[in-house]
């Protein structure tokens, strides 16, 4: 790494630990609405190895959110306690999952669901992958919805609430703490575990991407057919991809879960799964600058244009409704970046090269 590159790196570390603190003297929904951006981005990154990497068009990708989601709020809230008096009489001082725990079981059960989605639709490809994965991504909302008879598990539609913040070595996130004479509140030491988990996660996909793995995906993206006169194992490469993707949205479902204190089915629609698709898209498919780009765009984006929204309702008297005219502009937010930048906002420098020059004849 050379000098120019370590200078970028320090300032914009600097720049990320330094910015809730800048935006929490403007009220903590800044600072709320730059942790959801980290979170998103996570679930961008994990959505890259399927759609980017491998070129497996997932449009269920927030059942693994969902999945994530509701085990940290089943191991962290008192709803099991107050059904299961067998549970009751094992943990009499109520189910307190550390964070240690917490996201290795978030990983491993989120990809295990990845695994059992990949297996069937291992020869579906394009459009017919798209609905099987989409039909599955619903299929865990309703199921979440509806797994409150004849055993009640998730509350149904009421949802789960009660839900404990996280704790890392004694310290509460979900308590202001003071550091000298810097106070940080309970929505800023989530920006910053979120970041940590980001940055982590952006390591482990440029690994990824750059190793033997990667390169097979990226094979298979391109021409399946070939990658497997090559020698490639298609099969075991595809399940890898959805259960590696399907571990970020677990541990970001799990995050998602401590940050709001209650989940319900309706945080997990397919228009989750859709934005999450336009993340990737938009940002730059396959390349992580990009993706990190798009997600942090759409995530800070409908929040943001509630300050443009509200003012313009005002301005014509209610005759245009605030929550409507924010979805008009973020459609067309989105319209105008694919319209001027088809290939995303940050595209990989790999793909879209121009054809070769003609060499000129001597």
């Amino acid at each position: 790494m050379n000098t120019n590159k370590i200078v970028i790196f320090l300032v914009a570390a600097v720049a990320l630990l330094a910015l809730p603190l800048f935006a929490q003297s403007f009220g903590q929904g800044w600072v709320r609405i730059l942790a959801l951006a980290l979170l998103y981005v996570l679930l961008a990154l994990g959505l890259n190895i399927v759609v980017g990497y491998a070129g497996l068009l997932d449009l269920g990708f927030v059942a693994f959110y969902a999945v994530g989601a509701y085990m940290y709020a089943l191991l962290a809230s008192p709803h099991l306690i107050e059904n299961f008096p067998w549970i009751k009489a094992a943990f009499p001082n109520g189910l307190h999952t550390p964070i240690w725990l917490v996201i290795p079981l978030a990983a491993g059960l989120a990809a295990t669901a990845g695994v059992l989605l990949g297996t069937p639709v291992l020869k579906l490809r394009g459009d017919y992958l798209a609905i099987v994965t989409l039909g599955f991504g619903e299929i865990i909302r309703v199921f979440m919805n509806n797994l409150e008879h004849p055993v009640n598990i998730t509350n149904g539609p009421r949802g789960l609430d009660r839900i404990d913040p996280m704790s890392l070595f004694g310290v509460s996130f979900g308590k202001t703490l003071q550091i000298g004479g810097i106070q940080l509140p309970s929505v800023t030491l989530y920006y910053y575990l979120f970041l940590a988990l980001v940055v982590a996660s952006v390591i482990i996909c440029h690994r990824l991407e750059t190793s033997r793995i990667g390169r097979a995906w990226m094979a298979i993206r391109e021409d399946e057919i070939a990658a497997k006169a090559m020698g490639i194992n298609t099969r075991n490469m595809k399940l890898l991809a959805f259960g590696m993707g399907a571990t970020f949205g677990g541990v970001s479902g799990s995050m998602f879960a401590a940050f709001q204190g209650f989940v319900s089915p309706e945080s997990f629609s397919l228009m989750e799964s859709v934005m999450i698709v336009a993340m990737v898209v938009l940002g730059g498919i396959g390349y992580l600058p990009g993706v990190i780009l798009g997600a942090v765009l759409l995530a800070a984006l409908p929040e943001v244009l509630r300050y443009v929204a509200g003012p313009l309702q005002h301005a014509t008297d209610g005759r245009l409704d605030a929550s409507i005219l924010r979805q008009l502009l973020i459609a067309l937010a989105m319209i105008s970046i694919m319209l001027l930048r088809p290939r995303g906002l940050w595209p990989s420098p790999e793909h879209g090269k121009g054809a070769p020059k003609a060499v000129p004849a001597r």
